[in-house]
């Protein structure tokens, strides 16, 4: 993680935004009063977003954690799937 101050982020934006692409930082912007911002790249913010949705129903994501749990103890069971046309 990055944080710089307001003031500092405007001489090198172009830098910043590419440390959160190309290197996954995540780049805190401070300013007056705390009311600080955050710079993350577009696929870390989509994956936050993400991880969210999957966590928001306690069930659902206890059968996933579930289903993780068997494959990694060979419990898994491979199905062939069939398209129809």
């Amino acid at each position: 993680m990055i944080a710089v101050n307001y003031t500092g982020i405007k001489d090198s934006f172009e830098e910043y935004c590419d440390a959160a692409v190309h290197d996954c930082e995540t780049v805190i912007v401070t300013r007056k009063h705390n009311e600080n911002v955050v710079i993350m790249s577009e696929s870390e913010y989509n994956n936050l977003i993400e991880n969210l949705y999957v966590r928001s129903n306690k069930d659902d994501y206890q059968r996933l954690l579930t289903s993780i749990n068997q494959l990694r103890t060979g419990k898994g069971i491979v199905r062939e799937l069939f398209i129809d046309e």
